[in-house]
């Protein structure tokens, strides 16, 4: 797999992650043998950054990696997050006491004492993200941590904080139908040579081998209360995904592949961390970085165009800890 830099001083990883929310079993019921088989087919196809959090399965996505680390041999680049707990409604902590218990029991979980990557999963609004910027260094100091990162803010914010101790990392989600971050955080990014990590590149799975329906959504899953797939919207934005569906077939390539190609190409300084709970489909997607999209890219614009989704990417109560911009 073709490499890229995981931000300013860090280590170069496959153009692809391992987004490992799944493990903890938001999507539906899992197995750590599944689980472990997903990691095995991910390694093998040169995907070396994991990326996880304490709230994914409240721990158990850490220790289903800190498992498979120590039966496997193999030790991934690491990133992990804190920041929100309880919910609904969620709250964001960002003071260093719980930042450093969280982290504390994040190495725990995982088996080490060290992670590559540590990110605040939201910035609290009403606590400085310098503030939050010294604890990390400080962190970094000690060996804890590789570098620190952010999640769904804005550009000022990374801009502050960057100021402070330097960003390796900044998460937000981003697919063919999720385009805020084109309003000015890619770009930033791009400027300060900070890494941008698509989180949700497969749109919430709409991207991939399942033609998946709301239906199909088991109690508990949270894009249940998401507003693109309620009765009002999701019937508009279906009709625009049989079309790239019928596309991606004409041109012999998986749904999955070609709409994580499309993020790859958006700059090299883009490492989307698409999640799976199987190997199967993992590998649908994990050679995109393949693709050469540049003979259809025009095609892909007119298909689906900025904008094209109906309805929010988040719940209201979702959305209450995102840093929004414009």
């Amino acid at each position: 797999m073709k490499q890229r830099q995981l931000g300013p001083g860090g280590p170069l990883v496959g153009a692809i992650g391992l987004g490992c929310m799944s493990f903890g079993g938001p999507f539906g019921p899992t197995t750590d043998d599944v689980s472990h088989a997903a990691m095995d087919a991910a390694w093998e196809a040169g995907i070396t950054h994991f990326d996880s959090a304490n709230v994914y399965g409240n721990g158990r996505s850490e220790t289903v990696i800190g498992a498979w680390m120590r039966a496997s041999g193999h030790r991934p680049v690491l990133a992990t997050k804190a920041g929100i707990y309880g919910g609904p409604p969620r709250g964001v902590r960002n003071d260093a006491t719980y930042l450093r218990d969280e982290l504390d029991g994040s190495l725990r979980r995982l088996g080490t004492d060290h992670v590559d990557l540590f990110y605040i999963h939201r910035h609290e609004k009403d606590r400085p993200v310098e503030e939050v910027a010294q604890t990390m260094q400080s962190l970094i100091d000690e060996g804890k941590i590789g570098g620190w990162g952010l999640s769904e803010v804005a550009p000022d914010t990374l801009r502050r904080a960057h100021a402070v101790t330097p960003v390796r990392a900044v998460q937000n989600e981003y697919s063919l139908w999720t385009r805020s971050p084109e309003l000015g955080l890619i770009q930033e990014c791009a400027r300060l040579g900070v890494a941008f990590v698509p989180f949700s590149p497969l749109a919430r799975g709409i991207f991939g081998r399942v033609d998946l329906t709301p239906d199909m959504f088991a109690e508990g899953d949270f894009r249940k209360v998401i507003p693109r797939f309620s009765p009002e919207n999701w019937p508009r934005n279906a009709v625009h995904l049989a079309r790239f569906k019928a596309f991606a077939a004409d041109q012999g390539i998986t749904v999955a592949g070609l709409a994580l190609a499309w993020i790859l190409a958006q700059g090299d300084h883009l490492i989307p961390i698409p999640g799976t709970r199987t190997a199967l489909h993992l590998g649908d997607w994990a050679r995109a970085d393949q693709i050469d999209l540049s003979p259809i890219a025009a095609d892909l614009d007119a298909l689906l165009p900025v904008g094209w989704a109906a309805g929010d990417r988040y719940s209201d109560d979702q959305a209450s800890t995102v840093e929004r911009y414009c």
